[in-house]
């Protein structure tokens, strides 16, 4: 079994902020107060203070000087920026991992997995699980890459933000996601010479309409 994933405090209070951003506790343009946080959660204001700083190199916060931290006035088009990037880091996952998801069947077992998650919670409609597990999908296939640099870099455009952001706030009609998926797996275990090019497409086709 795998070991339990501990998130540091920082991690933690970011998932906070986040929750309530997505969740609607801080409407767009409204302050967030880090003592606040900081009173609430019973931590000194220091992870506070870092958790809304990585938020902010995410461009879900701004702040100003003597303003504090205030949610941005996000749009479909501020979400949509990512994803020609993550498109283009994806394609080049797909290419390095294919040969070791084609030869190694236990390899696509954790695509698989979020595949039957993902088909739940289209049943469901649950647009958190859609979230989680559409991430949980493609940090695999970018991780079956092998390259630390590929990750890190895809990591570090907040992709959980913004497909929470997209399939929660900016979906204008519930939508399945399952099948999408499903497809890619088959076309990693087909060995498609295209697999680059349709998770490319796939992610592109995700993005949300302007």
């Amino acid at each position: 079994m795998a070991p339990p994933v501990v998130h540091s405090l920082r991690e933690q209070i970011r998932e906070h902020i986040l929750e309530g951003i997505v969740g609607g506790r801080w409407q767009p343009g409204e302050r967030i107060v880090e003592r606040r946080i900081a009173a609430e959660l019973l931590v000194s204001q220091t992870p506070v203070r870092e958790a809304l700083r990585e938020l902010e190199s995410l461009r879900l916060i701004e702040s100003a000087p003597n303003k504090g931290a205030r949610v941005r006035e996000l749009t479909a088009a501020d979400v949509k920026e990512s994803y020609p990037v993550r498109a283009g880091l994806e394609r080049v996952a797909a290419e390095l991992a294919a040969e070791a998801l084609a030869a190694d069947p236990s390899a696509l077992e954790p695509l698989e997995r979020e595949v039957a998650a993902l088909r739940e919670a289209d049943r469901a409609g649950d647009t958190e699980a859609q979230a989680r597990h559409t991430v949980a999908f493609h940090r695999e296939i970018v991780r079956a890459s092998g390259n630390a640099v590929l990750l890190h870099t895809w990591e570090s455009l907040g992709i959980e933000v913004w497909t929470t952001l997209s399939i929660r706030w900016l979906s204008p009609e519930p939508r399945a996601h399952a099948e999408d998926h499903a497809r890619i797996v088959a076309a990693f275990r087909d060995r498609d010479p295209r697999i680059g090019v349709l998770l490319h497409d796939h992610v592109m086709g995700c993005a949300p309409r302007v």
